[in-house]
C-alpha cells in the first residue's frame, strides 16, 4: 500500500510504503527472536537442572521478566506519544535483550539470574512504538495482515534459533549458546539506526498532556480488562515444557517439542491475521481462547507422546492466533493519538499479570500437581472468552 504524500511529511517519513515498513521491522524482529530462541528451549531446563531452582523460582523468574516487560512497554508508550520519537525505543530495547544475554552466560545462581533477567524484559519497550509504527502505515484491510507476517518473522526467527541451538548444545554447552545468542540482535540494531529514519516533528503539533483513563471509552476498558484475566489464566511455556517432561518425554528432546511450538506459530500467524481482516478480530480473538482451553483440558487426559506433540501443536496455533489479533484489536480500539500509549497500556496489563499467573502456577503444581495448574488456567479462560461477547469491534469487517 502507498503512502500519501502528507502522511511522508508527518512524524516519521521512515520510508515510501508501508511493505517497506513493516520489512525493516520484520528483519530486525527475525534476528532479534533468532537470538532469543537459542535460548528459550534451554531456559527452563538451564534454571532448573543446572541452577538448580524449582518450579516456584522458575515461575517467579518468568513472571518477574513479563510483568517488567510490560511496564517498560507503558513507559516506553507513554513517553513516545509524548515526546514523539519512537525510533530510539526499538533500537535500545534490541540492544539490552543481547546485553542481558551475556549475563545469563555468567550467572552462578538464580539470585544472579534476576537482574539480567530485568535487563531482558526491559528491552521489551520496542514493542508498543514497533507495533504504533506499523498500525500507522496500515490501512484497516490489511492492518491485521501486516501484525500478522511480523509475527511470522518473529517465529521463523525463532525456528531459526531453535535449529542453531539444538544443532549446537552438545558442541558448546549452555552458557556458550547464551554469549553465542547475543549477537543476532546486535545486527538488528545496527540495520535500525542505519536504515530507520524519523523526521521530526513541529513543536505545535508535540503532545504535553499524558494519556490518561479519561482517554479510554468503556469498550477499549472492558477488552483491557478481558485481557488481563486471560493473561492471568496464560502460565508460561516452560510449564508445558516441564509437563512434557513429566509425560516422560527425554530432556533432550524437549527443545524439539519447543521447535514445533515455534513452527507452527511462524506457518499460522499470517493466515490468522488475514483471517481476521475478513471476519473481524473477535472471532479471531475466539478461536485463540479456545485453542488454549482446549490444550488445559487436553491435559488432563492420560498422557502419551503423541498427545504431548499434540499438546505443543495446538499451542503453537494459539499463539500465532493471539499475538497478531490482540494487537490489531487493540490498535484499532485505541484512540489514535494515543495508539503507542494504549498499546504500552495493553502489554503492561498483560505483564503485569504474568507474574501472579506463572506464581499461581508454580505454587499449585507444587502443592497439588499440574492438573490444578490447568484447571485454574480453563476457568479464566472460560470466563475471558463469555466477557469477549460483550466487546464491540471498530474495524469495518465487523
Amino acid at each position: 500500500m502507498d503512502i500519501s504524500e502528507p502522511e511522508r511529511n508527518t512524524k516519521y517519513s521512515l520510508v515510501k510504503n508501508a511493505k517497506w515498513v513493516v520489512g525493516i521491522f520484520a528483519v530486525a524482529s527475525f534476528l532479534n527472536d533468532f537470538g532469543s530462541d537459542m535460548i528459550f528451549p534451554l531456559w527452563p531446563l538451564y534454571v532448573t537442572l543446572v541452577i538448580g531452582a524449582d518450579m516456584i523460582i522458575l515461575g517467579l523468574l518468568d513472571g518477574l521478566g513479563e510483568t517488567v516487560a510490560s511496564i517498560s512497554q507503558a513507559v516506553s508508550g507513554y513517553l513516545s506519544d509524548r515526546w514523539r520519537k519512537r525510533k530510539p525505543f526499538i533500537w535500545f530495547g534490541y540492544l539490552l535483550g543481547s546485553a542481558s544475554r551475556v549475563g545469563y552466560a555468567t550467572s552462578a545462581s538464580w539470585q544472579s539470574l534476576v537482574p539480567f533477567r530485568v535487563i531482558d524484559r526491559v528491552g521489551k519497550m520496542r514493542d508498543a512504538p514497533r507495533d504504533a509504527i506499523v498500525a500507522d502505515v496500515s490501512a484497516d484491510e490489511n492492518r491485521g495482515t501486516n501484525f500478522g507476517f511480523l509475527r511470522t518473522m518473529d517465529h521463523l526467527g525463532a525456528v531459526c534459533g531453535i535449529i542453531t541451538s539444538i544443532l549446537l548444545f552438545s558442541l558448546l554447552g549452555y552458557r556458550l549458546i547464551f554469549l553465542l545468542a547475543s549477537l543476532p540482535s546486535l545486527v538488528g540494531v545496527v540495520l535500525i539506526i542505519l536504515i530507520v529514519k524519523e523526521r521530526k516533528v513541529d513543536d505545535s503539533k508535540r503532545i504535553y498532556r499524558g494519556f490518561s483513563i479519561q482517554d479510554m471509552d468503556a469498550n477499549l476498558i472492558l477488552f483491557l480488562i478481558i485481557s488481563g484475566i486471560f493473561a492471568l489464566a496464560s502460565f508460561s511455556y516452560s510449564f508445558l515444557m516441564i509437563y512434557a517432561v513429566f509425560q516422560g518425554v527425554a530432556t533432550l528432546f524437549v527443545p524439539v517439542l519447543y521447535l514445533i511450538f515455534n513452527v507452527v506459530a511462524s506457518l499460522m500467524s499470517l493466515p490468522f491475521g488475514k483471517l481476521t481482516d475478513r471476519i473481524g478480530r473477535k472471532p479471531g480473538l475466539a478461536i485463540a481462547y479456545a485453542l488454549f482451553g482446549t490444550i488445559c483440558i487436553a491435559s488432563f487426559i492420560p498422557g502419551s507422546f503423541l498427545l504431548v506433540i499434540i499438546l505443543f501443536i495446538m499451542y503453537g496455533l494459539h499463539r500465532g492466533a493471539i499475538e497478531p489479533i490482540q494487537r490489531t484489536f487493540v490498535s484499532e480500539l485505541a484512540p489514535e493519538q494515543y495508539r503507542t500509549s494504549t498499546l504500552g497500556t495493553f502489554k503492561m496489563i498483560v505483564g503485569v499479570m504474568a507474574l501472579p499467573a506463572s506464581l499461581i502456577a508454580g505454587i499449585l503444581w507444587e502443592l497439588f500437581g499440574y492438573w490444578a495448574t490447568f484447571s485454574f488456567s480453563l476457568s479464566l479462560t472460560g470466563l475471558a472468552m463469555l466477557l469477549l461477547c460483550l466487546v464491540k469491534e471498530r474495524n469495518p469487517t465487523s
